[in-house]
């Protein structure tokens, strides 16, 4: 009787157990995907794009899709692999920055010529029609685009020498983010430097480089602030980003699961971006007026003189993107114009 009852009780305890494991399989992921990006894990691409990006799609599948996302503090941090971990497989999608490596969208970088773009809503949304009209050509081949985007206008940020004029741009070492950036500052004198953000505070608390031009961000997110001392605020230049996905990896998953991706991407995402750089922005203004730093503001009238120097950089460069296989980059240029003015118009009515 006490055997018959034991045999009872394991046999009551194997399938709890077998329950308890079923339950547990089911409430788990079917599926895994990988995000990789370049910043630090306190980033807002993290905090405020990336992380509730993940937790939208988790939640449109049921719990079907779990996101894992790695920083630049992970092994897949090297603001350099992003798009090539995507091509391999490696990662399934990936934010980057369209200027590093040099020359892989070189179409993209068109949105990037000095004055075109002020403001990030209005760049994101000129970057992201071009791809949708099919101007940008061989651009991102064989990835499925999520979003293209625009910083807010960028800033020279210097150490010891405050840049009010053209002229004192003249031989200044400054950090660039792009090939595009650098024409721009080689035709105002300066010497671009290319280096990864995580290069950057190193580069200028040893004097390598004189300053930087970039976004109030990206200065609050190295912690550049406590180095430099002046922030010129002209609004000269955007660098472009991308967000991809391995085509392959997307055309496996199951229907409903494409279906939440892209209700989650494309228009929708890019349309958020105006206001997270806000955010951003303003984030990185305060920090460096909590460290006493010199924030100058170039006045329309100057800015329009610098604009007009820069022309024939602009028309250099755009007629060196047809030998990297753009296929009319004026045209590219022209309808980019067009369309930031289009951008400007719905969002900055006011200028501001």
């Amino acid at each position: 009787m006490k055997r018959l009852s034991l045999r009872k009780t394991v046999i009551g305890l194997l399938a709890g157990a077998t329950a308890l494991a079923g339950a547990t399989c089911a409430n788990a992921a079917d599926i895994t995907l990988k995000i990789s990006h370049y910043l630090p894990p306190s980033h807002g691409f993290q905090k405020d794009f990336l992380e509730p990006w993940a937790k939208q799609l988790e939640e449109k599948t049921n719990g079907k899709v779990e996101v894992k996302i790695y920083d630049a503090t992970s092994a897949f941090g090297k603001i350099d692999r992003q798009a090539d971990q995507v091509k391999a497989g490696v990662i399934d999608m990936a934010v980057g920055l369209n200027g590093i490596p040099r020359d892989r969208y070189p179409a993209a970088s068109i949105v990037e010529m000095p004055f075109l773009v002020k403001y990030a809503d209005s760049g994101s949304e000129t970057l992201w029609n071009l791809y949708k009209e099919g101007m940008l050509g061989s651009d991102y081949q064989g990835f499925k685009v999520l979003a293209l985007f625009t910083h807010e206008g960028g800033l020279i940020h210097t150490l010891d020498k405050p840049v009010r004029a053209l002229d004192d741009l003249k031989g200044l070492r400054l950090r660039t983010p792009s090939p595009a950036v650098s024409a721009m500052l080689e035709s105002y004198g300066a010497s671009p430097v290319g280096l990864p953000p995580s290069a950057i505070y190193e580069n200028l608390q040893k004097g390598n480089i004189d300053g930087l031009v970039t976004t109030w961000d990206l200065v609050n997110a190295v912690k550049a602030n406590e180095l430099l001392k002046y922030h010129t605020d002209a609004g000269a230049y955007v660098a472009g980003f991308y967000f991809l996905m391995n085509q392959k990896k997307f055309d496996s998953l199951p229907a409903d699961v494409q279906k939440a991706i892209d209700e989650i991407s494309g228009d929708p995402l890019v349309a958020k971006f105006g206001d997270w750089w806000d955010k951003w922005e303003a984030a990185g203004k305060a920090d460096a007026e909590k460290h006493g730093n010199e924030i100058i503001q170039i006045d329309d009238k100057t800015r329009a003189e610098w604009k007009d120097a820069v022309q024939p950089m602009i028309k250099d460069y755009l007629d060196g993107l047809e030998s990297k296989g753009v296929k009319d980059p004026e045209a590219i240029y022209k309808r980019a114009q067009e369309l930031v003015a289009e951008f400007d118009a719905k969002y900055h009515a006011d200028g501001k």
